[in-house]
């Protein structure tokens, strides 16, 4: 295992970070469930930022990244879509998403022996609006009065994952006629 760099580290910590988050959302500590999502926020923003400073970008990290960001994001809208939190709807777009192209990836492995695998700038901007939904939802429960967010911003972040859903398809697509056996 590959963690003596300490963007690995602290994206290996994210996703240790994991199951507290979620026992605290299942039994309704959300200032803590804040507090851990905070965290394992600032460390993605961190192993980023330090991996390309100080020239420590690994492929290990590059593939465990954006795991990290799916489990965390995954599990987070699961449990809340169970609690009743967030529509169940919304769930089910996010993870069909992420099948569909998880599924594309492998056949695009098996079928030309490579993968090339880029996160688009639609993507990056689908994952962190969701990221964003789920701080928001955090902070709400955390608030004496708290707020509804608004069905529009559920339904916006939803057009959003299905255009990064369309997008890799497509490049997958692209990249899988491009290729020529040898």
């Amino acid at each position: 295992l590959m963690v003596e760099n300490l963007p690995n580290l602290l994206t290996i910590t994210r996703i240790l970070l994991l199951p507290f988050f979620a026992v605290n959302l299942i039994y309704g500590e959300y200032h803590y469930a804040l507090l851990v999502f905070a965290a394992a926020a600032i460390s993605d923003i961190l192993d980023g930022q330090i991996a390309r400073i100080t020239k420590q970008t690994t492929y290990f990290g590059s593939i465990l990244d954006p795991v990290a960001d799916k489990f965390f994001l995954i599990t987070s809208f699961i449990l809340m879509s169970y609690i009743g939190l967030i529509p169940k709807w919304f769930t089910i777009v996010v993870i069909s998403k992420d099948l569909i192209v998880i599924a594309g990836c492998f056949i695009l492995y098996f079928a030309t022996d490579t993968l090339k695998v880029e996160p688009s700038i639609i993507g990056k901007i689908s994952s962190g609006s969701q990221f964003v939904l789920v701080g928001l939802m955090l902070v709400s429960l955390n608030m004496v009065d708290g707020f509804i967010v608004p069905q529009m911003l559920y339904i916006a972040i939803a057009i959003l994952t299905a255009i990064a859903g369309i997008d890799y398809v497509y490049k997958g697509m692209k990249q899988g006629t491009e290729h020529t056996p040898s």
